[in-house]
């Protein structure tokens, strides 16, 4: 592993708005990018009241104009929500204006509840198109004649790199059978992560946009001084989840004490469960755990989030990550030591 990035859901906590929630988005970022990430990806998610990055291209581009290096894109677009030439237009923009610095992440899942899929596609077909859906956007950003019926304008020739994302085997198995980077969303669904790692190194095949299997995997963070520091601010995620699988979702909840006596047993197994795969902690707990997870998975890139009620904590948990991941990239760097990275210039 030699690069890390950063996952920003733009969660809205209790007691704030929208508003507070996207600025808190562009602080982050700018602390990110000072820090050494090296990707701040946005994710697609709808009628969610705890979530501000609804519109996620126009996000982007409000990120990527408050900062100047970093990578900045998609983690995920869900692309059954769109047409390929409207995601393939408003990222060619999006390439265009901030150049060779944008990403794009492809999801199947609608991101949202199937009453708000309705809205957003109105017309929603049966069948599964995503495979040919993904090929046709690559079609838009590839060196198109000018002669040809329908061409992405902005778009064509703009090359953008597109991940393909996933929680299961599908992803996995399309990413390596169209030759794409892919990442795994391990924060909330780890329960096929090493198969589906498996799956993606064993079966990839060689493409223009990749020569050898590039895989991502997303850890939540959570770090502070003390372990109980950081178990305290964790509680406002965990209810977070607690809330959304009661089916109460809302606001990032203000931090608890006693999460124990905040959740029923079942459903906090539950939360547990779904967010295993994450680092909690003092920063020697938290690279301890980061150490775990990284010498059992060997991602070639790490993507961490977490969501935290105090923006000033939550900036700082990055901070101590950051510090704590370029610690461990200079480590593996040192002679005698395996480099594991495969390298991807995208």
């Amino acid at each position: 592993m030699q690069l890390f990035s950063l996952l920003d859901l733009s969660p809205v906590p209790e007691g704030k708005t929208t508003a507070d929630a996207l600025a808190n988005t562009v602080a982050l970022a700018r602390a990110a990018e000072a820090a050494g990430y090296h990707r701040y990806w946005l994710a697609e998610h709808h009628n969610m009241v705890g979530i501000a990055s609804a519109a996620t291209a126009v996000l982007i581009g409000h990120v990527a104009n408050a900062t100047n290096t970093m990578r900045i894109g998609a983690g995920g677009i869900m692309l059954p929500n769109h047409a390929p030439l409207v995601v393939a237009e408003q990222f060619g923009t999006l390439a265009t204006l901030y150049d060779n610095r944008i990403d794009l992440g492809l999801g199947r899942a609608p991101g949202t509840d199937v009453a708000t899929a309705r809205a957003l596609r109105r017309h929603m077909a049966p069948e599964d198109s995503f495979p040919q859906d993904v090929q046709e956007l690559i079609g838009y950003f590839g060196d198109v004649p000018e002669g040809t019926a329908v061409r992405a304008i902005p778009g064509a020739g703009t090359h953008v790199p597109v991940w393909i994302l996933g929680s299961s085997l599908y992803g996995a198995q399309l990413a390596a059978h169209l030759g794409l980077p892919y990442a795994f969303a391990s924060h909330f669904a780890p329960a096929m992560l090493q198969e589906a790692l498996d799956i993606y190194r064993a079966t990839f095949k060689p493409s223009p946009a990749l020569s050898e299997p590039y895989a991502m995997i997303t850890v939540g963070v959570c770090a502070a001084d003390t372990d109980t520091q950081a178990r305290y601010l964790r509680s406002s995620q965990i209810l977070a989840f607690a809330r959304l699988f009661s089916g109460q979702p809302g606001k990032l909840p203000l931090p608890v004490d006693d999460i124990a006596a905040h959740v029923p047993a079942q459903i906090l197994a539950q939360v547990q469960n779904a967010l295993s795969c994450s680092a909690t902690g003092s920063p020697a707990t938290v690279k301890s755990q980061l150490e775990t997870i990284i010498e059992k998975h060997r991602p070639d890139e790490l993507l961490v989030t977490g969501m935290i009620h105090d923006h000033d904590a939550r900036i700082r948990s990055f901070e101590i990550v950051a510090d704590i991941l370029t610690g461990m990239i200079e480590d593996e760097k040192t002679p005698g030591r395996r480099s594991h990275s495969a390298g991807i210039s995208a």
